[in-house]
């Protein structure tokens, strides 16, 4: 019976003609739809990953020079007033973001706002403090975008913990 079944299965093979060969129209189509659906799905995901890796160069920016700036008032009296005083290899303007430092002699504060895609890019600021003879770090994300200014960071110098203002993400 195995041996009727190839023979038959050969002989349907061989005696398909040429024009049943392929694809049918409606299957192509499906075909297409699916992938449409995919690429619908994917490409915003792609987009937001675009701005997030972005978006890593501001957060290593600001979390380098709030370390900078630690290790900088250890050794002396004060915060640094400029990002060449720091000497850690960075300049006020990255590829997609500008850093401006604010030095003093108990806060620090550094602002990174997004030079491209301001309309996906958000902005960054990070404060080191002396809370008790001890530095603390902060860093505080705008939520809302575009982001057309830093945040804001409330800096109260009796409190030991910085806070970002209403629209704005605490990191520490």
């Amino acid at each position: 019976m195995k041996s009727e079944f190839q023979a038959k299965f050969l002989q349907h093979m061989l005696g398909r003609k040429k024009s049943e060969k392929g694809f049918t129209l409606i299957e192509l189509l499906v075909v297409i739809i699916i992938i449409g659906i995919l690429a619908a799905i994917a490409l915003p995901s792609f987009l937001n990953q675009a701005a997030k890796s972005k978006q890593s160069e501001g957060k290593t920016t600001i979390g380098a020079v709030n370390r900078a700036q630690q290790a900088y008032r250890i050794e002396g009296d004060s915060f640094a007033d400029d990002i060449a005083d720091l000497k850690i290899g960075f300049t006020t303007q990255g590829t997609h973001y500008k850093y401006v430092v604010d030095g003093g002699t108990d806060t620090s504060f550094i602002t990174a706002i997004a030079t491209t895609d301001t309309s996906t890019l958000a902005a960054y600021k990070g404060t080191v403090r002396v809370v008790g003879g001890l530095t603390r770090s902060y860093t505080c994300q705008t939520v809302a975008l575009p982001a057309a200014a830093a945040p804001a960071v409330t800096d109260d110098a009796t409190s030991a913990e910085a806070a970002c203002g209403s629209k704005e993400a605490i990191m520490k």
